[in-house]
């Protein structure tokens, strides 16, 4: 009887520790599935159906992961990796102060300068590079390397290979001229 007892008790604890309002995140994952099993046809009865096959097992897996794992890289990093926002539009402020229309596409961002004119940045996951599409001219930027270096183009066309941090954005602002007036009087 004390075994059942003790067992009873531990579940008791964990469920007021799952249910102690401590959750922070916006559970994504789960809420893509729970909106996917509503609306997956348009007869309710079906979807019904379906979500008491495979609601238990799907549901389940998701917010397990959701609540262990996705929340948890929010918490830290601030962002949800389920949630891209694909398609939604933001409003930047260019370095120049004028205000540029920014939308996340499957695979980089459409950026729409206020005279109308489009450039869109391009991410090739096989390359693993990044690359801009202006007037119809396409042209990489960078690409991340095997040994953990960046290799970024320049805009002559040299190439030129840094470590991902301080010193080798330094050496790229250099290289592009932003650090030319340092020696001037």
């Amino acid at each position: 009887m004390k075994k059942v007892n003790v067992k009873v008790a531990a579940y008791m604890m964990a469920g007021t520790m799952l249910c102690s309002s401590c959750f922070v995140g916006s559970f994504g994952l789960f809420n893509g599935y729970a909106k996917w099993q509503t609306n997956m046809t348009n007869n309710k009865f079906v979807n019904a159906i379906v979500a008491f096959v495979i609601g238990p097992i799907v549901g389940t897996v998701s917010l397990v992961v959701d609540s262990l794992l996705l929340n948890t890289i929010e918490f830290w990093s601030g962002t949800n990796p389920m949630q891209a926002n694909i398609g939604k539009t933001q409003q930047v402020m260019g370095s120049d102060g004028r205000y540029y229309a920014v939308t996340t596409t499957k695979d980089g961002y459409e950026v729409k300068a206020p005279n109308g004119e489009m450039s869109y940045f391009t991410y090739d996951k096989k390359k693993d590079a990044w690359s801009l599409t202006q007037n119809g001219q396409t042209r990489e930027l960078f690409r991340f390397n095997q040994d953990g270096t960046i290799t970024t183009v320049l805009p002559d066309g040299e190439q030129l290979t840094v470590t991902p941090n301080e010193d080798g954005l330094f050496q790229v602002r250099m290289a592009v001229g932003e650090g030319r007036f340092f020696a001037m009087r």
